[in-house]
Order: C-alpha cells, then structure tokens, then sequence
C-alpha cells in the first residue's frame, strides 16, 4: 500500500512547492490579496509585498496568478529569475515575456523600450486589458531595472495606470527602495506578510491535509503536537510544513495514527543533533 493510502491522503499535503490549492489564506495572506485585487482592478499601478523567507510570498502570487487568469480582460505575467546584467536583457525579456514581434533581432534598447510602450497602449488603453507584471524575488533587481520599471509606470491615461506593476521580495527590498524617492512615491500598496499565529498554524494544518484529500474523523496532529510545531517554527509557513511532511513519515515509520507531542519532540532533536555532532568533529580538526 503507498505511502498517501497508509495515511488516508490523495497526495502530498505538506510540499514546499508553491501550489494555490494548498494555500491556507490566514488573515495576513487574505487580506495582502484582498488589497492587491482592489489595487489592480483599480489600475493604480504599483503593489509591494513584503515578508522574511518562508512567509508564502511566492504561494501567495501563484494564487494571485491563479485569480487573474480566470479574467477575461486581464493579462499576467510573471519574473521568476529577476537578476538581469544589462538593460537590454530585460527589455528583452520582457518583449519575449508580452509576446511583442520585433522585426529585427538586433533591436536597441531603444527600439525594444518603444515596442513595449506601443504593446502597453495598444493593450492596455485600445483594448482595455488590465496587464499584470508580477516580479519575484525583486529585492535582487539591479537598479537600473527599477528605472525602467519607474518609466513603464509613467505610462497612463488620465485615469488610470496603464501597467500594473507587483514587486514581491523579501525584507531588504524595503531599504533600497525607500531611497529611490521618485519610485517610492509611486507605490500605491506596501503589505508586510507576518507568519501565523498557533490558531492559523492549527488550522492550516487541518486545511492541507483536508485539500490532499483526508476525511477521516480523527485529527492526524494533537493539540500538543500543533503547539510545539509552533513554538519551533514560530508560524512560519515553509518551516512548519517541512516539519509536518517529516511528521507524516513518522507515522508511517513507526506505525502510529496520530502525531503527538513525543513525535514532534524527536523531529526537533534529530534536527539539533547533527549540527552538534558535524561541531564536535570539526573542533577536533587542528
């Protein structure tokens, strides 16, 4: 019997990748997409969400791809791979990333920053399609990308952005663009993603396992269980799920039916004892 069917599951409950359908919207990533929908359906242009790694930012733009995609009338795209060693690059880029046709390969930066204006008119106003540029990981962007970011947001009607522009990024992205006063002025939404509390951490773990698809009438995690997750992970989402697959493996291992306090508690150790172990060995090298 497979590893999903010993623990009544479909599939994988506890994966770090990045899939909407196993986002647990808690209050902060409810109200970050809140907004950030508000703020895009608006057309005011530039969105910033912020968190310490592992918050969800990256599960939180997947489902923000997700709502999007859905419309009709609107058009997302996203960077993945933000670092770019010259502005052509990422004009480039972007032409290939908006489908736009250049007639030469050998476009300047020139020519390929007027494609990109005459696509965001040409899309943006003639065809009144709300065009998404998400990037991810921005706090790398080199600065002369966000100069050409601050010019594509210039671009606008009398009533509205013609580009709206989301850069997600962790903590350090706040500093650097704080000091560039002719784009901070353009931020129309800064949000903070927090880690969750103990109660949402609880209830995004009955929401996982709920999507992989457990029915069963017992909780698979104790309430004492949940709470040293918490006290471990300090609600980070990235953490506490690796530590809930590992969980899952326990039981499977050891063959138990619910994660209690004592399993966590070994997780805990055998993550503490081979960092003392790998620093016994080396203080012992002269």
């Amino acid at each position: 019997m497979s590893y999903y069917k010993l623990l009544g599951l479909d599939k994988e409950p506890f994966s770090t990748s990045p899939d909407p359908r196993f986002l647990y919207l808690s209050s902060e990533h409810k109200a970050a997409l809140c907004r950030l929908e508000v703020a895009i359906s608006l057309k005011r242009g530039m969105s910033v969400i912020m968190g310490d790694v592992g918050t969800g930012k990256t599960s939180l733009s997947r489902k923000l791809a997700q709502s999007l995609n859905k419309k009709d009338n609107a058009t997302f795209h996203m960077v993945l791979n933000p670092y770019f060693k010259t502005q052509k690059q990422f004009l480039s880029h972007l032409v290939k990333l908006f489908h736009i046709d250049m007639p030469s390969r050998r476009a300047n930066g020139m020519e390929l920053m007027e494609a990109i204006e005459c696509f965001l008119f040409r899309s943006g106003v003639e065809d009144g399609r709300t065009i998404v540029l998400l990037v991810d990981e921005a706090q790398i962007l080199p600065d002369y990308v966000f100069e050409i970011l601050r010019i594509l947001l210039n671009y606008e009607t009398n009533e509205y952005k013609i580009l709206q522009l989301v850069l997600v990024g962790q903590m350090e992205l706040l500093p650097r663009i704080s000091q560039m006063h002719n784009l901070w002025d353009r931020i129309a939404l800064r949000y903070v993603l927090n880690p969750l509390d103990e109660k949402e951490l609880g209830e995004c773990i009955r929401f996982r396992l709920a999507q992989a698809g457990y029915s069963g009438n017992n909780a698979l995690f104790s309430d004492e269980a949940v709470k040293l997750i918490f006290e471990h992970t300090q609600g980070y989402p990235r953490k506490f799920t690796l530590l809930c697959h590992n969980a899952l493996e326990g039981l499977v291992m050891y063959d138990k039916k619910v994660v209690d306090g004592e399993s966590i508690r070994r997780l805990i150790g055998s993550e503490v004892e081979p960092v003392q172990e790998c620093t016994r060995r080396t203080a012992g090298v002269a």
